[in-house]
C-alpha cells in the first residue's frame, strides 16, 4: 500500500462493476452474469459466484421486465462482502410473494424475490430519486 499525504496507507479502491441496463433488453441478464462472475473472480471468492448471479439475474430481471426504462447494476465488493444493487425508476415496491399450488400461469411475480429473501445474506429495497434501488449481499465470510 502506498501512503497517503496525511501518512495513513493508501487503499486500493475497491472492486466495481456498473453496468446501465436498456430498458426490456433481457440481452442484459447473461451479460451482467459474465461481468459479475469476473468481478467475483477478482475479488478472489469464486466460490460465491452461482448464488450471487442467480440473485442478480433476478434482479436485472425484475427490473428489465417490470420497468418501462432503463436500469443501473451496480456490484461493489466491500470488506465485509458483495453488494449488488439494481436502480430502475418506477416507484413500486416489489414484495416476494410465495407461491401456491393453485397459482396460474399468470401469477408469477414476486417469486424471484422470494430466491433473492433465501439466499442473500441481506436484502433489501430503498427508495432512489424517482424510483428504487433492489439491493442485495453476500458476506465475504460465508461459504
Amino acid at each position: 500500500m502506498e501512503e497517503k499525504p496525511d501518512g495513513g496507507p493508501e487503499r486500493a479502491p475497491a472492486p466495481q462493476l456498473r453496468r446501465r441496463l436498456g430498458r426490456a433488453d433481457l440481452r442484459a441478464v447473461p451479460e451482467a452474469r459474465r461481468a459479475l462472475r469476473e468481478l467475483l473472480r477478482q475479488w478472489g471468492r469464486p466460490g460465491r459466484s452461482e448464488i450471487a448471479e442467480l440473485l442478480t439475474s433476478e434482479l436485472v430481471t425484475n427490473a428489465l421486465v417490470h420497468t418501462d426504462d432503463d436500469a443501473v447494476l451496480t456490484a461493489t465488493v466491500r470488506p465485509g462482502g458483495l453488494r449488488v444493487e439494481v436502480r430502475d425508476f418506477v416507484a413500486g415496491r416489489p414484495a416476494p410473494r410465495v407461491p401456491h399450488a393453485d397459482d396460474g400461469a399468470q401469477r408469477t411475480n414476486g417469486r424471484g424475490l422470494v430466491l433473492v429473501q433465501s439466499l442473500a445474506d441481506s436484502w433489501g429495497v430503498r427508495p432512489h430519486g424517482v424510483g428504487k434501488a433492489v439491493w442485495f449481499e453476500l458476506d465475504a465470510g460465508a461459504a
